[in-house]
């Protein structure tokens, strides 16, 4: 995972000269080379996570943006910088 700094228990922002905190994980992949579960991940801060995922996603990348302690299985064709859904134990009812 890029973004990992000197300090292994600390994880650090991708963005170039940024030495902030990562919250989140920009997955993403190159569709021309890989399959959809091969997700190559940056780290983002919140100020970056738009401008990484954009930067991707301007060259045709898919991306999925999570939270940094939610991994992302799949990358599919046309994803879109947009943060995943946050998965939860009850369905939409509330059960």
């Amino acid at each position: 995972m890029i973004g990992l700094g000197g300090d292994p228990d600390r994880t650090i922002c991708s963005s170039a000269r940024c030495r902030a905190d990562a919250t989140w994980r920009v997955n993403w992949r190159n569709p021309r080379i890989h399959t959809a579960d091969r997700v190559k991940v940056w780290l983002a801060c919140d100020e970056h996570r738009s401008t990484l995922g954009d930067y991707l996603a301007t060259r045709g990348f898919p991306v999925v943006i999570s939270a940094l302690d939610s991994p992302v299985d799949l990358v599919p064709d046309g994803a879109v910088p947009t943060t995943a859904p946050q998965t939860s134990s009850t369905d939409e009812a509330g059960r």
